[in-house]
């Protein structure tokens, strides 16, 4: 007591401190027994959806874990929001006319805080409608990249290089969700237009149905590979395109494995791919080349070509 009252201190002000103390020991608790019981949310959110969606395991784990991200966020902040408040009461700080200021001031600022408001109601919109959930592959405003996270009021990309790309739910005007129930892989494979195209297609359909035999990549692919036929022609080749179902994230790595099947097919059976050509036209009126061979002499020596 005698170190209290030498620093102007007495055992209220003590008790005080003791008591704001707890009350940051409480919330530090109290956030971590969120965190950990978001967990068990995310379980039970899981188990109701199985038994009311017919939604693949995949794409309800993801729509599980998207809302339990939101409200583990939302707990958080209403506990530190409350222990922000009750601490000061600890002091005899009377926050009443403080907080009557900030509705007031609250008021104004929300005139001008259209945005704000506007990307909270979008990004629950959001949610409600899952039309996006965390580690779907989407593009948002011409950007792609893998959902890193789902706010009520930014949503988060990572793309390819790694780059983070935040938009605010209310600036979002094109949604485009690749991994949304399944994905598909398209294949647009150029082939020389020498070669018959039944033969070309009965290749890919084989190669296919030998990658959807693979144990490895058997549980990708979801349905066998659709062909749809001679797409078009180029100066040099005829696209042969076909499609490809697969879990939802996964037709580029099934992409691939086709692509390095089909390659080694065609080498073995000498199927060629188009290579780049150009044919010049001189017209008729225009004269013959004529190419001559001389000697450092100047004289000719070689044939001539043309006139």
């Amino acid at each position: 007591m005698r170190y209290l009252h030498d620093l102007g201190l007495t055992a209220e002000h003590a008790f005080a401190a003791a008591r704001a103390l707890a009350i940051l020991l409480a919330a530090v608790v109290a956030h971590m027994a969120a965190a950990r019981a978001m967990d068990r949310v995310r379980r039970a959110m899981l188990a109701a959806m199985r038994r009311r969606a017919r939604a693949r395991n995949g794409e309800l784990e993801k729509r599980a874990a998207t809302l339990a991200g939101v409200i583990r966020k939302a707990a958080a902040a209403a506990i530190w929001l409350l222990a922000g408040l009750s601490i000061p009461k600890q002091f005899g700080f009377d926050l009443t006319p403080v907080l009557a200021g900030l509705s007031v001031g609250a008021l104004a600022v929300g005139l001008g805080a259209r945005t704000f408001i506007e990307d909270v109601i979008s990004g629950a919109i959001l949610l409600l409608e899952n039309q996006i959930r965390v580690g779907d592959v989407c593009e948002v405003n011409g950007q792609r990249g893998a959902v890193a996270e789902v706010n009520l009021r930014t949503t988060v990309l990572r793309s390819g290089d790694g780059t983070v790309h935040v938009f605010p739910n209310g600036s979002i005007r094109r949604l485009a969700n690749v991994t949304r129930g399944y994905s598909c892989f398209v294949l647009d494979l150029p082939v020389s237009r020498r070669e018959d195209p039944d033969r070309a297609m009965a290749l890919v359909c084989e190669e296919a149905a030998k990658l959807a035999g693979d144990p490895q990549f058997a549980p990708l692919i979801l349905e066998p590979l659709e062909m749809l036929g001679v797409d078009q022609f180029t100066a040099s080749a005829m696209i042969v395109r076909a499609r490809l179902k697969t879990q939802p994230g996964q037709q580029v790595r099934v992409g691939r494995e086709l692509n390095r099947r089909l390659k080694r097919r065609f080498d073995e059976l000498g199927i060629r791919f188009p290579l780049p050509s150009r044919t010049l036209y001189f017209g008729e009126a225009a004269d013959p080349l004529r190419a001559v061979r001389t000697q450092p002499n100047g004289r000719a020596t070689g044939p001539t070509i043309g006139k």
